[in-house]
């Protein structure tokens, strides 16, 4: 019985249509997927605890935090305001999950974007 082979990708197709994508667009895209995984890890999905994992959700929030303060001057006010909101409702999240709340500044991603008080 013989197999065919799994076709290989196509990578070139594929560098045509990154190529064509804005880097704003790609930033905004791995932002707002870091934003999901980080909300799954803190139990915010209607699984709830199913999946919450605070260690795993802490270093998506850093992340993401990194990122954003990594990204502030490339892209504009439009789309950082709202991603910046969504991480301090992350930040705020992660210190309500807590049983033992990080100090003010030591939270995940507060290196970057300053202490959270919640």
């Amino acid at each position: 019985m013989s197999e065919t082979p799994p076709e290989s990708p196509d990578f070139d197709a594929m560098a045509r249509d990154i190529a064509e994508v804005p880097a704003v667009e790609v930033i905004v895209t791995v932002a707002v997927n870091l934003m999901s995984a980080a909300a799954v890890k803190l139990g915010l999905t209607e699984e709830g605890d199913k999946y919450k994992d605070l260690d795993e959700a802490r270093k998506l929030v850093t992340a993401l935090a990194g990122l954003l303060d990594a990204s502030a001057t490339e892209i504009s006010s439009f789309h950082a305001a709202p991603l910046r909101d969504g991480l301090k409702s992350l930040q705020l999240a992660f210190r309500e999950a807590s049983v033992v709340p990080d100090e003010p500044g030591q939270g995940p991603g507060e290196k970057y974007t300053g202490p959270i008080y919640g």
